[in-house]
């Protein structure tokens, strides 16, 4: 399925199921969702997740013409993966200010150094923030953008059912985890 103006609520449709839809969306936020150590987070989208944005978008800013519906198509759209790769939202969170400020300077290029590692297969480095001029020479954001782009044999190992790691090799954030099963069967029905 697509996502167009005519496959989305209205205000007023998504106004009524808002509240009792939003406990599913959370479950399938975090079972897509994978902490790598303690700072960062990579949530995994798909349609699912790309949906409820817009509409959350639509709600809040109470968007309902036209034009402005398909601004917010045009600007989360591109997060849904294409059957060929994984595209996540990476956030890198520090609760104190000062220490946010310090590490997102120490942390510049991380979003170069994350990977995923599908067992038997060559690392696939991430794509980042392809659309997006985010860098400065004083600090990395806190917010970026990744595509994983799959080459068929990692494809067709990770729906065989390949364990698959994911991690950073950034000189001060390395780390690596096992994505767990559960996130894993989600993550591969991304891959055709």
């Amino acid at each position: 399925m697509t996502l167009t103006r005519d496959s989305l609520l209205t205000l007023e449709a998504y106004a009524r199921i808002r509240k009792s839809s939003r406990a599913e969306a959370i479950a399938h936020r975090r079972l897509r969702s994978v902490a790598l150590g303690e700072h960062v987070t990579l949530q995994f989208e798909d349609e699912h997740t790309v949906r409820r944005q817009i509409q959350e978008m639509l709600h809040i800013e109470k968007i309902f013409d036209e034009e402005g519906i398909q601004g917010e198509i045009d600007a989360y759209a591109p997060l849904i993966p294409d059957g060929t790769n994984w595209k996540a939202t990476m956030l890198i969170e520090y609760p104190d200010i000062n220490e946010r400020r310090r590490e997102l300077a120490r942390l510049i290029g991380i979003e170069d150094r994350m990977f995923v590692e599908v067992e038997g297969q060559p690392r696939i480095y991430a794509i980042a923030d392809e659309d997006l001029d985010r860098e400065t020479d004083e600090k990395t954001s806190s917010v970026h953008f990744l595509r994983f782009e799959f080459p068929k044999p990692a494809r067709d190992a990770v729906r065989a059912g390949a364990a698959v790691k994911l991690g950073c090799d950034h000189t001060n954030y390395p780390a690596h985890v096992t994505i767990a099963p559960e996130t894993l069967a989600s993550l591969a029905g991304d891959l055709r």
